[in-house]
């Protein structure tokens, strides 16, 4: 059964536009504390905490949905600007039963969203965001007043999650001697990146850590990522690392100012763990990732496994293999021995672990992986798109796919979190990838307009 609201990762849209409104928080506050409640022990409060990125509508929807809840009957708990993997972490830590983070990840301010979270520290599974769409079908009434929710905000919310992320690398790890560009975004990760890597010992020199409500993911970022490039050359730093919006991603940047994407930082941490023996059998990807990924993993003895498109579905078929790394080209790695949702700075850390063990540069360590040149267009959508609706395009995949034969892959998906068709090409020559995939994105295009 399709979801109206719920997306690839939570909900979300423009600012303004239905349903990224207030009015809409108010209910889904409501429709969703309905839900959680259901899991609480009866006659016992139900607490849901609240995390959120830096845009200024963060503020609007926080009330909106602090108030939704309490009216289900559910205490509420504000961490205030958290990245969103800290949010899962918090739940745990405040002994809560659910937990929401108002943001729209990598994209522009005047975008917005809510992701969601279970007892567990894990997103939601679908039969639960069906529950809550059922529930926002329903006139929204207010529990007895005895029964109203209470809310506190939580001190030292940034401090307790600073302390988890150290304690994710061995005692006695330090970071002495190197010295990183950082680049926060403006998001949420920018009052706590710096602290932990300075705290771990690293000479630290930051960009994007002045959010002003609208300069999230301005030029900055893991979406753009040239600016940290000079700012490494510049710096004549050892490596740059960077954060999207919310903090669930991460890029970095070699000595030279190169970009080492999520498949390639995947490889290397996989490569580490083999090499302290706590690797497992397998690593899992999804469709996006680069052909030269799942090749440099068979090589090394790794079996490889392709997931759906999203971190919730890493995630899941992690668990299926039983595997414990897992990640997306643009950056969310999870590390399920450490946490349980892809966080930036948690991965970023491990592979920080590899460097030191290696005593080398990323150049080095990314050496064994070579990845297929890969071109991606976004063709932009009215709306949400059945593909499976335009057989033109169908027709036009396939003429491609003969085109490239065994070594190339073609990849067309709608986007869960943008009105898009992401068109994705694959293959050994750069020239022979960009022109298919021009190619096919008119296509797309025309079969839509």
């Amino acid at each position: 059964m399709s979801k109206r609201y719920f997306g690839t990762d939570g909900i979300r849209g423009r600012v303004g536009d239905y349903p990224i409104t207030p009015d809409f928080m108010l209910k889904l506050g409501w429709a969703s504390g309905r839900v959680f409640a259901r899991s609480c022990p009866e006659g016992s409060s139900c607490t849901v905490i609240i995390g959120k990125d830096t845009r200024v509508s963060g503020y609007m929807f926080e009330s909106a949905l602090e108030a939704g809840l309490v009216a289900a009957g559910v205490n509420v708990k504000l961490l205030g600007p958290m990245p969103t993997p800290a949010v899962a972490i918090m739940i745990r830590k405040q002994n809560a039963d659910a937990g929401i983070v108002i943001s729209a990840s990598h994209n522009p301010f005047y975008d917005n969203g809510i992701k969601f979270f279970g007892a567990d520290g894990a997103k939601l599974p679908d039969d639960v965001e069906h529950a809550i769409e059922e529930e926002l079908d329903k006139d929204m009434v207010t529990v007895p007043s005895r029964q109203i929710g209470k809310v506190v905000r939580v001190e030292d919310a940034a401090g307790r999650y600073t302390e988890f992320c150290k304690s994710t690398v061995p005692e006695g790890f330090s970071l002495r001697g190197l010295k990183i560009a950082l680049d926060c975004a403006h998001g949420a990760t920018y009052h706590i990146a710096p602290k932990v890597l300075s705290e771990l010992g690293a000479q630290v020199v930051a960009m994007g850590v002045a959010p002003d409500g609208f300069n999230i993911n301005e030029g900055v970022g893991s979406t753009d990522i040239g600016a940290l490039s000079e700012l490494v050359r510049s710096e004549r730093a050892d490596i740059g690392i960077a954060y999207d919006g919310d903090g669930d991603r991460v890029l970095m940047v070699d000595g030279d100012g190169q970009v080492i994407d999520g498949d390639e930082l995947v490889y290397i941490i996989a490569m580490h763990r083999m090499a302290i023996g706590k690797s497992d059998a397998g690593v899992v990807g999804t469709q996006m990732s680069n052909l030269g990924l799942e090749l440099a993993l068979k090589e090394a003895g790794l079996q490889f496994a392709r997931a759906k498109v999203g971190d919730r579905y890493v995630k899941e078929l992690m668990e299926a293999n039983r595997w414990a790394l897992g990640g997306e080209s643009s950056g969310h790695i999870i590390c399920s021995d450490v946490t349980t949702t892809g966080d930036g700075i948690v991965a970023s850390l491990q592979v920080l672990m590899a460097l030191q063990a290696a005593g080398g540069d990323l150049r080095g360590l990314r050496a064994g992986i070579s990845m297929y040149p890969q071109t991606m267009i976004n063709v932009a959508a009215g709306g949400r798109v059945n593909l499976a609706d335009y057989p033109e395009i169908d027709a036009a995949v396939q003429a491609v796919e003969e085109q490239l034969g065994e070594r190339g892959r073609v990849l067309l998906r709608p986007s869960g979190t943008e009105p898009k068709v992401r068109v994705m090409v694959e293959g050994e020559d750069a020239e022979a990838v960009n022109s298919l995939c021009s190619g096919l994105a008119e296509h797309v295009e025309r079969a839509l307009s």
